[in-house]
């Protein structure tokens, strides 16, 4: 059922409305910024929870708003919607608390806040969008709302970096318009449907969907960091930690893949598009992504660089996924959206608490640094042997579906993929343990308390949900259960 509802709507005004206010707040403001900053991500967390609820049982919420002739902008709640919004409304939250820990007493809070928040928001619109227009104007405007906070520092290293991306995501969103127009001109339509809206076209038409697909694939491709359009990320480590964490697990990555998810099952449909051919150099190009940055990430010694690295990788996994064309791999790449970004988040908290706290940067100069701050290191642990898919962390359901799919759809050899990247993760995960750990440090220690709270707290919160997510996956509302639910009623309607 379809109800005209608000709803999806005031998600979105949480974040942007407090953005916009945050904007006029003097720096001296720090009690009534933070309690805006509180109240928004609160708040949306309450209206995504209440819709999860009413969804879950068959409720489908959507705003439908005339812009341009023939094309509607589209804010929509289905169960995909959800599990994006329910994940960037969670680490918002989370994230929010190590910003006003991070930033404490640092200059242009009120511009930062300001500019996150609008990310925020950007990020809401991509995940809610009901039609390829919506979501281009909200992917460009993640684009826009990002770049102030990866130049936040003002260093010649972030502007360089700034431009990097700006070169990168706008040069991916010129090639994402270009395929939504040609799309427009083909089809009359670019409304979101459970088996996608092109298929219908006569089979002389096909030649141009490929064309077609590969601009889109492209443009949403430089967001998700598919080799060769990852070059931006590292660069981008020289962000403020709050901001790698968002880049990483909530925000711009994450659009970029959940692009790739939309154009797969809601614009092509997965069916046609496996009767196209066009999923399984989708799926060899996330193998080689996979691969590739694992090898990478092997080869650096600055702690956030090989977590970049790292992200480039995992969140490939997701891609790789839904190009199996198969219902078991689709439930552990889209779980693995939610996964990833409990676990990466939590290592980049991690990475900027050892930052904050102690200097160190890079992996050679953390010798001893578990017995200086055993509860940020037992969080980083923790989701390190997650992203490694050690058992029972959610990390080891992903991977778990997703070699279980690659079996169920005939593509043994993505089973090698697996062995050979969790290889590579141990390789360049367990060293840093055994650093950190067992190491001893080259000067000593003085005793301080580990960090402040609110810089602790929240890489240890989202480090156990890392635990709870793999170790209570079979209950209702968890991730994992939520992917099967997309999975059985949205992209398996026949």
């Amino acid at each position: 059922m379809i109800t005209q509802s608000w709803l999806p709507l005031l998600v979105l005004l949480t974040s942007l409305l407090s953005g916009l206010i945050i904007f006029t707040l003097p720096e001296k403001s720090v009690r009534t910024r933070t309690t805006l900053n509180l109240l928004a991500a609160f708040s949306k967390v309450g209206l995504v929870s209440w819709m999860i609820w009413h969804i879950y049982q068959g409720q489908h919420y959507q705003i439908r708003i005339h812009f341009l002739p023939n094309i509607d902008l589209v804010l929509q709640m289905d169960p995909l919607a959800v599990l994006f919004v329910g994940l960037s409304a969670v680490l918002w939250l989370t994230t929010t608390f190590y910003a006003i820990g991070y930033l404490e007493g640092s200059p242009h809070r009120s511009r930062f806040f300001g500019f996150f928040s609008l990310c925020v928001a950007a990020t809401a619109g991509v995940a809610m969008a009901g039609n390829l227009f919506t979501f281009l104007i909200f992917y460009e405007l993640l684009t826009l709302t990002a770049y102030p906070l990866i130049v936040h520092r003002g260093t010649e290293a972030a502007r360089k970096a700034g431009q990097t991306y700006l070169v990168y995501t706008v040069g991916g969103g010129v090639l994402l318009l270009t395929g939504t127009a040609w799309l427009h001109t083909l089809t009359g339509t670019l409304d979101f449907t459970p088996q996608g809206f092109v298929q219908q076209l006569p089979s002389e038409l096909h030649p141009q969907l490929i064309v077609i697909f590969i601009l889109l694939i492209m443009g949403v491709g430089v967001k998700a960091t598919l080799v060769p359009l990852h070059g931006w990320l590292p660069q981008a480590m020289v962000a403020p930690a709050p901001v790698s964490a968002l880049l990483h697990a909530v925000a711009v990555v994450k659009a970029g893949v959940f692009g790739i998810v939309r154009v797969l099952y809601n614009v092509y449909g997965i069916d046609f598009a496996a009767a196209l051919g066009i999923t399984f150099p989708l799926m060899v190009l996330a193998a080689i992504t996979i691969i590739y940055s694992s090898l990478r990430a092997l080869t650096q010694d600055d702690l956030k660089r090989r977590l970049a690295f790292s992200t480039v990788s995992q969140v490939s996994y997701i891609t790789l996924g839904v190009a199996l064309a198969g219902p078991i791999s689709a439930i552990g790449g889209l779980v693995h959206l939610v996964h990833q970004g409990l676990m990466k988040i939590t290592l980049f908290f991690c990475a900027g608490n050892i930052a904050e706290t102690l200097g160190i940067h890079k992996i050679s100069e953390m010798k001893g640094v578990g017995r200086r701050m055993p509860l940020t290191m037992t969080a980083f642990t923790l989701t390190a042997l997650g992203m490694i898919g050690v058992p029972p962390i959610a990390g080891f359901i992903s991977k778990w579906y997703l070699g279980m799919g690659a079996l169920q759809s005939g593509h043994a050899w993505v089973i090698g993929v697996l062995i050979v990247s969790t290889l590579l993760n141990a390789a360049y995960f367990l060293p840093i343990l055994y650093t950190a750990w067992f190491d001893q440090p080259d000067t000593e220690q003085t005793a301080h308390p580990e960090t402040s709270h609110l810089l602790l707290w929240p890489p240890v919160i989202t480090a156990l949900l890392s635990l709870a997510a793999g170790l209570f996956a079979a209950l209702p509302y968890t991730p994992l259960e939520w992917a099967r639910f997309i999975v059985s009623f949205e992209f398996l309607q026949r």
